[in-house]
């Protein structure tokens, strides 16, 4: 059995990832964090997550439980690389579907390695995402430069920070195909007049609304036709069957920062 702590055990994502872990047959909760100010500390995750008594508590105290662990899962937006930190240094592996870490968490992640950190970081843990991620490459190389590419993600209306970081990453494995550049070729969203669309301009636009978990579509237009892409999530859940299939990867993996590229094997 792989003993997995989930990190913002609390929130929506949390509250799945304890449910998928608790109904598996190879994996094993036995911890469950919050943020100190959170109500629900002292709780059980298994009552909180709705599926009964898990003799889990939730907790602030991520060094209390991290010796009983083989893995973190972190899904929240407090300190993660603090916590990855204190995972590598017990010998836990880390997964991380967290969004919107900066250029320097990310370096900060990839030095954990050298102490041995096994880690998976992506932006979006769901397989059929990834697997999008993969096409959007290989699409892009095979039409050429004489479609536009155009980038929609719809999420729900509590969400915080836009554009997802999974359209931030749809776009980054269509400009490295392209060879082109993130900060000068991707525009986000339109207004006014601004003349007309640019050859190697990569449209992105975020949309809010209701309690969609997350839709992305990339299109290819030129004359005549058009090339759409789209994937729906309709349950959270999707993300943490990634999130279980990532940590099941690390428990055999060499020391390094790896996605989900490399959980699903597309690399």
């Amino acid at each position: 059995m792989i003993k997995v702590i989930v990190i913002g055990a609390a929130g929506r994502m949390g509250r799945r990832l304890v449910v998928n872990i608790v109904e598996s047959t190879d994996l094993e909760l036995v911890g469950a964090i919050e943020a100190p100010e959170c109500s629900l500390v002292g709780q059980d995750a298994g009552v909180t997550a709705g599926i009964g008594p898990s003799r889990v508590m939730i907790t602030d105290d991520l060094n209390a439980v991290l010796a009983e662990a083989d893995a973190i899962i972190d899904f929240s937006i407090g300190n993660v690389v603090a916590n990855a930190q204190l995972a590598v240094n017990a010998g836990c592996s880390v997964v991380i579907g967290t969004t919107a870490l900066s250029d320097d968490d990310k370096v900060a992640l990839a030095e954990m390695t050298g102490q041995g950190g096994r880690i998976v970081q992506a932006p979006n843990m769901s397989v059929g995402v990834n697997v999008l991620f993969h096409l959007c490459s290989q699409v892009t190389d095979i039409l050429g430069s004489e479609y536009d590419i155009e980038i929609v993600e719809m999420h729900h209306n509590q969400k915080k920070d836009a554009p997802s970081g999974t359209a931030v990453r749809l776009a980054e494995v269509i400009v490295e195909a392209r060879n082109l550049s993130y900060e000068q070729d991707v525009v986000h969203g339109r207004k006014g007049m601004v003349g007309e669309r640019k050859p190697n301009e990569i449209g992105m636009h975020a949309v809010r609304g209701g309690d969609v978990v997350g839709d992305h579509t990339v299109t290819f237009a030129t004359g005549g036709e058009r090339v759409e892409l789209t994937h729906k999530a309709s349950s959270r859940d999707t993300f943490a069957k990634g999130a279980l299939r990532a940590t099941r990867f690390l428990a055999t993996a060499e020391a390094g920062l790896y996605d989900m590229q490399d959980v699903l094997g597309l690399r």
